[in-house]
C-alpha cells in the first residue's frame, strides 16, 4: 500500500456517533503515526547507509553480503514504518534491524549450508578521505579488531566505532548490558595482547 493510499484510508472515515467511532480514531491516529514515521525514515536513511554498510562487513566479512544486509535492511525499515517511533534515533533502530537479519536470517543460513564463518581480508576504509598516517593506524586497529570473535567483534564496533552507549548497543544486539561490558573487556584485553605481541616482534626484527 502507497502513502497516498494510507492518507486517503487515514481522513476518509467518517463519524457516525456509534460506539465505533473511538475505535476509528484510534486507528487513524495510528496510521498518521505510520505515515509519519514512514516519512522520516524515507528522508533519514540514505543518511545511515554507510555506517550501516560497515556494520554489516563487520559481521558478515564480506562485502557483497553486507550489500545486501543494508538492502534488506532497509526494506523492514519501510515495511515495519509503524513499529519505528517518530524523534527517536533511527541509527540504533536500523542497526538493531540489520544484526536481527544477520542472525536469523543470513548466518543461520550460511551456516545450515556448511560455510560458517568466512575469513574474508576486509579493510574498512573512510569513504571518500586520503590515508594519511591517522587513517592507517585507524586500519590497522580495525583489522585487529576484525580477528576478534563475532561477539566481541560487534560489540567493540557499536560502542567505540559508531559510539552507542553500554546500554544502547545492549538493546541492538538483544543482551543484558552485563554482556556487553564481558564482551567489551575482553576485547580489551585482546587487542592488548596483540598489540604487545606486534611491539615484541618489532623490537625483534629491529634487533636483527
Amino acid at each position: 500500500m502507497t502513502v497516498a493510499q494510507f492518507e486517503l484510508s487515514a481522513y476518509s472515515w467518517v463519524d457516525t456517533g456509534t460506539s465505533s467511532a473511538p475505535d476509528v480514531r484510534k486507528e487513524r491516529i495510528g496510521t498518521e503515526a505510520k505515515i509519519a514515521s514512514e516519512h522520516e525514515i524515507r528522508a533519514s536513511l540514505s543518511q545511515h547507509l554507510a555506517r550501516l554498510w560497515r556494520y554489516g562487513v563487520v559481521l558478515s566479512r564480506q562485502r557483497d553480503v553486507a550489500d545486501d544486509l543494508v538492502q534488506a535492511t532497509c526494506v523492514r525499515a519501510l515495511e515495519r514504518a509503524g513499529q519505528f517511533t517518530s524523534g527517536t534515533r533511527l541509527d540504533r533502530w536500523l542497526f538493531s534491524i540489520l544484526h536481527s537479519i544477520w542472525l536469523n536470517e543470513v548466518r543461520s543460513r550460511r551456516i545450515r549450508m556448511g560455510n560458517g564463518f568466512v575469513d574474508a581480508d576486509v579493510t574498512l576504509t573512510f569513504d571518500g578521505e586520503q590515508e594519511t598516517e591517522t587513517h592507517v593506524l585507524a586500519n590497522q586497529v580495525l583489522r585487529q579488531v576484525n580477528e576478534l570473535p563475532e561477539a566481541q567483534r560487534t560489540a567493540v564496533f557499536l560502542a567505540y566505532v559508531e559510539g552507542l552507549s553500554y546500554r544502547e548497543v545492549a538493546e541492538v544486539l538483544n543482551v543484558p548490558i552485563g554482556t556487553v561490558m564481558s564482551r567489551l573487556a575482553a576485547a580489551r584485553a585482546k587487542l592488548a595482547e596483540n598489540a604487545s605481541r606486534e611491539m615484541v616482534a618489532m623490537r625483534t626484527k629491529g634487533g636483527n
